[in-house]
């Protein structure tokens, strides 16, 4: 089975420290590898992580503070010395063209990189594959900010013993997907029949907003979510003053929304621990980690 996992490759907010570097999560989809708001130094998280470049498919840019975009330049320049042999897509918000353009050239380097940008201008569905969607809100911020959620499309399980009882196999099990019901001798024979409903993974990313209806429908009963916990309660005031989450306010998004696991991150350098935003966090939503960097962290198994 393919992975599904996030690696966190940076949690700190604005300010680096000596335990954790600017942001960077590398979300692992199957064939699909979704490096989210690379900050300053994710190239150097990537060689600690084991991620090479081959495995960026897409970059995905919440909104141009640095902490959230510094390390484009450099990822930029590095699929292009690797040689990258697939296309990198980039979303990232429209009122920041010039940002993007200025980290794309940041320097001197010879681009050979196959790189296509998609600046993000209106909320809704900006990706769709056969597989799965992304799509976009804006969030509450000083700045135009944007959270993504990934979704994968619902699908069905064939139930072998029920095809075998009713005599279909082979091409006609395609068929029958693709249709929804097939003639079979003298009845017709519908998919609920033979298979059973099953509910496509998601994921959402909310990162630098207040708490914001935005936020909860972005994290509507997805089995993953990752959120911004910048400040603990007891700095409520400056996480309003300055467009952030406490990890309370992270949780109470979580269980307004029905999703499955919370993973804090983004966390201010005024604290030394992640053990008090945990217990905060936990006491609301108890499905919940504080991300280190360098942690490996599985999306949750499907419920049925």
């Amino acid at each position: 089975m393919s992975a599904r996992e996030l690696i966190a490759l940076g949690t700190a907010s604005q300010v680096p420290t000596r335990y954790r570097n600017h942001n960077g999560y590398l979300l692992r989809w199957d064939d699909e590898g979704f490096l989210f708001d690379p900050g300053e130094g994710t190239q150097r998280q990537m060689i600690y992580a084991g991620v090479t470049t081959a495995a960026i498919t897409r970059i995905c840019i919440t909104h141009f503070h640095g902490d959230h975009c510094l390390g484009l330049a450099g990822i930029s320049q590095r699929i292009s010395l690797d040689r990258v042999p697939h296309v990198v897509h980039i979303y990232y918000p429209a009122s920041g063209q010039v940002f993007y353009e200025r980290l794309r050239q940041a320097s001197i380097f010879h681009d050979v990189a196959l790189v296509e940008p998609h600046p993000i201008s209106a909320p809704g569905q900006i990706l769709a594959t056969d597989k799965f969607t992304l799509s976009t809100l804006p969030l509450e911020h000083g700045v135009e900010a944007w959270g993504y959620r990934l979704q994968e499309r619902d699908s069905r399980t064939m139930l072998p013993e029920r095809l075998a009882a009713v005599g279909l196999r082979g091409p006609a099990v395609g068929k029958l997907l693709r249709e929804g019901h097939i003639v079979a001798g003298d009845r017709t024979i519908s998919l609920d029949e033979v298979s059973v409903h099953r509910k496509g993974q998601s994921v959402a990313f909310v990162m630098d907003t207040r708490r914001c209806d935005n936020a909860i429908e972005l994290a509507r009963d997805v089995d993953l979510l990752i959120c911004e916990s910048t400040y603990l309660d007891c700095d409520a005031d400056k996480a309003h003053e300055h467009g952030h989450l406490t990890a309370a306010q992270a949780a109470t998004i979580a269980r307004t929304a029905g999703a499955r696991k919370l993973v804090l991150t983004h966390f201010s350098q005024r604290y030394t621990s992640t053990e008090p935003f945990v217990t905060e966090a936990s006491a609301i939503f108890p499905e919940v980690v504080a991300a280190s960097d360098g942690d490996t962290i599985s999306v949750p198994s499907r419920l049925s």
